[in-house]
């Protein structure tokens, strides 16, 4: 079955069938979705060799990552990746290095091999500038959750000094005012962002700033030494809690079973990630803000495209930021009216 065929049945063009099913030029919508239900119904698949002959492109992108296998949220960024890519009707193909830079570099030389068009370079966490593997010189590539240390290539982070100064604002908007961020003790660009939202935020309202430190990376274990840290420091008129990710925030819950606070009737909770094994699971549910994960995979596909798809210098920043969105729970609520809750 050729294009031929679907172009007949479709009554439509060769160019038209073309356009309407790699999503480029300009197809009437309706046009577009006739001539892919018939695709469908004739079984039609693109040759994507013959394609890439013709046209100079293998409508293939590829998505090169460090540690899919083990990062909770890989998912969600390769979901917006691949959603992306199917509706420009490109094949996503995805290489997991396991963060060994020999294996990344054999990955993307077999990829460039198979006459890849463009790629997504993501990290599964937020990380700082990086040094880009030789091999993606000259070919459109996107950064995802990681910066350019040249600053030529366009990336997408997520914002997290809006992602701390909204989880400050929405404790500040519940009625607290004696607040603590309990954060991890290393310096990335996560804690350091949100930390210079929550203190933006305290200090807009004129309030104070309270920072308790755990141990790093953020874990059940670091949220426990920093609400203990807490508790050691005196700081027992807090009401509310801006703990630095979800699974730190199961340590708060944990420690304050522990010595009998209540959440949130005593001390309200609100988090980072919403990853939903921890956040959905715990008792009562944890109020926290959702990073952008599959937005980001949904901005490198894009903006890969716009880089092959270019005939002249595109005007991109060089890092794009996009916003958290806050998850409602039940651990905020009101603070009471008495002026401490902690033991």
């Amino acid at each position: 079955m050729g294009i031929e065929d679907v172009a007949r049945a479709a009554s439509v063009s060769i160019t038209t069938v073309s356009h309407a099913l790699s999503g480029r030029g300009q197809v009437a919508q309706s046009t577009r979705e006739r001539v892919r239900r018939v695709a469908e119904d004739l079984g039609y698949i693109p040759n994507r060799l013959a394609s890439a002959l013709r046209g100079q492109r293998s409508q293939i992108l590829g998505f090169v990552s460090d540690d899919i296998a083990t990062t909770p949220f890989a998912t969600r960024v390769v979901l917006g990746a691949q959603d992306a890519a199917s509706e420009r009707g490109q094949l996503l193909v995805v290489v997991n290095s396991n963060s060994d830079r020999a294996i990344e570099s054999r990955q993307i030389s077999g990829l460039l091999t198979a006459r890849i068009d463009a790629v997504v370079y993501a990290r599964m966490f937020h990380q700082g500038a990086s040094v880009l593997p030789p091999e993606l010189t000259g070919i459109p590539t996107a950064l995802v959750d990681t910066t350019d240390q040249r600053g030529q290539i366009p990336s997408v982070v997520p914002d997290e000094e809006q992602i701390g100064r909204l989880a400050t604002e929405t404790l500040l908007a519940a009625g607290h005012t004696r607040i603590a961020h309990l954060t991890v003790s290393g310096a990335g660009r996560g804690s350091i962002g949100r930390l210079v939202g929550y203190t933006s935020a305290m200090r807009a309202a004129g309030f104070q700033p309270r920072v308790f430190r755990g141990g790093d990376p953020g874990t059940s274990a670091a949220g426990r030494e920093a609400f203990a840290a807490m508790l050691d420091a005196g700081a027992d008129d807090v009401t509310a809690v801006f703990s630095f990710n979800d699974p730190m925030s199961m340590g708060i819950y944990q420690e304050a079973s522990r010595v009998g606070v209540s959440i949130p009737d005593d001390l309200s909770v609100v988090s980072v990630d919403d990853f939903e094994p921890v956040a959905a699971a715990l008792l009562p549910g944890l109020t926290t803000v959702s990073l952008p994960h599959y937005e980001m995979g949904r901005w490198g596909v894009r903006v890969a495209l716009e880089l092959l798809d270019a005939t002249g210098p595109l005007d991109l920043p060089v890092e794009t930021r996009l916003p958290g969105t806050l998850v409602s729970r039940q651990s905020l609520t009101s603070p009471r009216s008495r002026p401490s809750v902690l033991p």
